[in-house]
């Protein structure tokens, strides 16, 4: 389990980070969202005891990350925004370097480098420079040492900056697969990558959580939208009358026709057509609305 309480942190005159608190539970894969700037990166930071707060506390799997660091380190595997590898090596160089600085013992050598290798899909590239790899192959070289101790903790930063989309959907599938053994932080600004990967957001603006909910919820919406061929006058009070509805409005349907959308507690649409069908009113369209990531994101954006 990871916990973060009220972590704050200022640059001079600048507010990165102010009370930022949540909890991320065993096998969740967790999206970190936010604009630019809006402190994510000095949260992984943070997180994983690269920069340490002005106030508030970090645990990762019961311990702190200030003042049992090496422990904390030990159970996270990181991948940075700009990973730094080391070109001349080839993969299996850089991987056994890796293992080396991380204690792990010869005799566990081999087959923890044989399951980063193949958990990454690298197997066919270990005597490759990485100077020679692509940026999608050099991405999964992250990823490898990230995973080479088996950590029960992998925070990801931008993982998928700069790919093309080729590149994104495979290492999209790698996360995900990757999720069957660790729990996930993913830091992203990229609205479609949280919502293809990750089960839950915490979406941070101005260097506040702004919200923490999971995606299914999200999307889980009791909203309706109703289109009629023509307009009447008394569509509107008799949606308003049913029992549950908190607002309707009248907007045009995207083709110029009559549309109310209808704000509700619980799944209306049913006694709408109900109604619908004892006023004779003309149906063209009646649907349950859905709360996309982006529609959300930019509500709370545009509010900050």
């Amino acid at each position: 389990m990871i916990r973060v309480r009220d972590i704050s942190k200022r640059y001079g005159n600048i507010r990165a980070l102010h009370q930022v608190s949540f909890d991320i539970q065993p096998g969740e894969i967790v999206g970190l969202l936010g604009p630019n700037g809006a402190g994510k990166s000095t949260a992984i930071k943070i997180i994983t005891g690269f920069l340490h707060p002005d106030e508030g506390l970090v645990e990762i799997d019961g311990l702190n990350v200030l003042s049992e660091l090496h422990g904390v380190q030990a159970r996270i595997g990181y991948l940075s925004e700009d990973t730094p590898l080391y070109p001349e090596l080839s993969v299996q160089a850089y991987l056994s370097m890796l293992a080396d600085l991380r204690g792990i013992r010869p005799s566990d050598l081999i087959p923890l480098l044989s399951d980063a290798v193949y958990g990454a899909g690298l197997q066919d590239y270990l005597t490759r420079p990485i100077a020679s790899l692509s940026k999608g192959l050099r991405q999964r070289v992250g990823l490898a040492q990230a995973i080479l101790h088996k950590p029960p903790f992998l925070i990801l930063d931008e993982p998928t900056v700069g790919l093309d989309p080729t590149q994104i959907v495979e290492i999209r599938a790698l996360i995900k697969s990757l999720a069957r053994n660790s729990t996930i932080l993913f830091s992203s600004h990229i609205l479609s990558e949280v919502e293809a990967i990750c089960d839950r957001v915490v979406i941070i603006i101005n260097g506040e959580v702004r919200a923490d909910q999971s995606l299914r919820e999200l999307s889980a919406s009791n909203d309706a939208t109703l289109v009629l061929e023509e307009d009447d006058e008394d569509v509107a009070p008799a949606l308003a009358s049913l029992e549950g509805i908190s607002q309707v409005q009248l907007t045009r349907s995207s083709d110029d026709y009559p549309a109310y959308r209808i704000v509700s507690s619980d799944d209306i649409t049913p006694r709408i057509y109900a109604l619908a069908r004892e006023r004779n009113w003309r149906l063209r369209e009646l649907r349950r609305d859905t709360v996309t990531l982006e529609i959300f994101f930019n509500q709370l954006a545009t509010t900050a």
